[in-house]
């Protein structure tokens, strides 16, 4: 038996995220959050009109999750 090129394929070259998290302005990690919290509010609104409680309160947490993230970035970049 032989054997035919087995092991791990190569992921294709692309664009690379950068190793840095201070990424400032459009795109960065604060305006995900605030995005994330943004539709996870109205999402929450939508789960609440039609009674999905479970749904409802992830999506609180969710909220609440990001809020938190936020505010703790905000802190180290005043540190």
């Amino acid at each position: 038996m032989s054997s035919t090129g087995g092991g791990r394929k190569r992921k294709p070259p692309g664009r690379r995220r950068p190793a840095s998290d201070d990424m400032a302005g459009e795109g960065g990690p604060d305006d995900a959050l605030v995005l994330i919290a943004a539709a996870a509010t109205e999402l929450a609104k939508l789960a609440q009109r039609h009674q999905f409680e479970v749904l409802d309160h992830l999506l609180a947490m969710t909220r609440l999750e990001a809020d938190e993230q936020l505010r703790a970035r905000s802190r180290r970049k005043l540190s």
